[in-house]
């Protein structure tokens, strides 16, 4: 599925072909989230999700990952945009994207944030408590 932005130059692609694994690294260094990240562990986790790519006319400027059955749960991870691009939508327009997707927009959606509440609750998702369990150190 893609998309064209109606007046900006962007386009929105969830084709895994186009994305750009040193860009994604980079941009998710620079996270909360994910700045430990090794690539191998990027690149794996890329190929067993559900990602968005947004691109403008320099290469990719953002990502969304979303790790899901395709039949009930999704979880939404990894929304990022590059700071020279941020402030002109593009991550409501990711949003939406995937509200509209047609593999997933039937499931059940969850999320983690510390900082995004406001985006995510324009988009139907509501502030809950959460149990989960980090990754086991080997």
């Amino acid at each position: 599925m893609e998309w064209k932005h109606e007046y900006l130059p962007y386009r929105i692609s969830d084709c895994k072909d186009q994305l750009e694994l040193d860009t994604i690294y980079t941009l998710l260094q620079t996270s909360y989230w994910a700045a430990g990240r090794t690539k191998e562990t990027i690149e794996k986790s890329i190929e067993n999700s559900l990602c968005v790519g947004i691109y403008g006319e320099s290469g990719q400027v953002g990502f969304m990952r979303v790790v899901t059955d395709y039949a009930t749960f999704s979880w939404v991870c990894d929304v990022i945009v590059h700071p020279d691009h941020r402030g002109k939508g593009l991550g409501k327009w990711m949003m939406q994207f995937l509200v509209e997707h047609p593999g997933v927009r039937h499931t059940h959606m969850t999320l983690g944030t510390r900082d995004a509440h406001g985006l995510y609750e324009q988009y139907g998702f509501e502030r809950k408590e959460m149990m989960g369990r980090r990754y086991a150190k080997i």
